[in-house]
């Protein structure tokens, strides 16, 4: 038997366990993450019970008569523990259904969870939106990533930013110093895009406390100056570049290039996956291709981010 019962603040610990033990969550699914802005969304999350014991979790907000996979999370479709088969993830979405029906839910948008986040294969979602909702894909945006074991070789302008810091004595290192970063970050987004960052310094803070060893970051100094610099997200397979910004100085010393030769070339040499992000705007209807060209220069190829819609009535 299968039982849909929306999340409460008391389930709190339970779903933060079953997101540590799934085959593919990650820290942003965790609620002491995902909750940082519950005041911006009306909270919908859906917890599935198979036979008593949670089985898998939708993380979710509401809008309107629709449900969404979370609004504040770049992914968020459904997380399953590694006993979630075939057949018990499509009763699953049968259910699920069946629920929103009764809540007045007349549709849902899904963000799938790329697969280079899965600990353990994890489509099963994928095949139940064909089979059992009639899911059609709305959205798709393209990141670039790296499979480190197999990386390939850099663009000869990539390789061409490390000497140029090292002779202009650029040093690049881990720091705590998010408030010399910001206002580059900041006033670099504005001038390109005429937009601040998803998260404020401050909110940005909170989460590095919250979740100190999952989210670092790295800067490029000259004579004491920050230039440039990237905020990580570490997760169990992939190391994500959240953001990545210089000054109109770092770019003209190529910092970004020194920065990423130490991230990937020594300090996760050894890691699985590196993923620079998304270089689309629009649900993939406009690629950025001088970002793309830049991350592309560093070995990383196509990862794709997928949404789908589905009725429910």
């Amino acid at each position: 038997m299968v039982e849909i019962r929306l999340y409460s603040p008391q389930c709190e610990a339970e779903w933060n366990a079953f997101v540590d033990r799934s085959k593919n969550g990650t820290f942003l699914l965790d609620r002491r993450y995902m909750d940082y802005h519950s005041d911006r969304f009306v909270d919908s999350s859906l917890m599935v019970y198979r036979d008593g014991r949670l089985f898998a979790l939708l993380p979710a907000n509401r809008v309107g008569t629709r449900l969404c996979s979370h609004g504040g999370l770049t992914y968020g479709g459904l997380l399953t523990g590694t006993d979630a088969t075939a057949q018990a993830v499509i009763e699953a979405f049968e259910a699920i259904n069946a629920f929103l029906r009764s809540e007045g839910i007349t549709g849902v948008t899904y963000k799938a969870i790329p697969w280079i986040y899965h600990r353990v294969p994890a489509e099963e979602d994928l095949y139940a939106l064909f089979r059992v909702c009639g899911a059609r894909l709305v959205a798709r945006e393209i990141s670039s990533a790296i499979i480190l074991p197999h990386r390939l070789k850099w663009h000869r302008d990539r390789r061409y930013g490390i000497n140029r810091c090292r002779n202009n004595g650029v040093e690049i290192s881990r720091s705590d110093d998010f408030e010399a970063f910001w206002p580059l970050l900041d006033d670099n987004l504005m001038r390109s895009h005429g937009v601040h960052p998803v998260h404020s310094l401050g909110e940005m803070r909170l989460l590095k406390g919250r979740f100190e060893r999952s989210i670092v970051l790295y800067v490029a100094r000259r004579e004491g100056v920050v230039l440039g610099g990237t905020v990580l997200y570490l997760t169990p397979q992939v190391v994500h570049a959240q953001y990545i910004s210089a000054s109109p100085e770092g770019k003209a010393l190529r910092v970004i290039d020194a920065i990423y030769n130490k991230i990937l070339n020594e300090d996760f040499a050894d890691g699985l996956y590196f993923d620079f992000g998304k270089s689309t705007e629009n649900g993939g209807q406009v690629l950025n291709e001088s970002l793309i060209y830049q991350k592309e220069g560093f070995g990383g190829r196509g990862i794709c981010y997928d949404t789908y819609e589905w009725d429910v009535r």
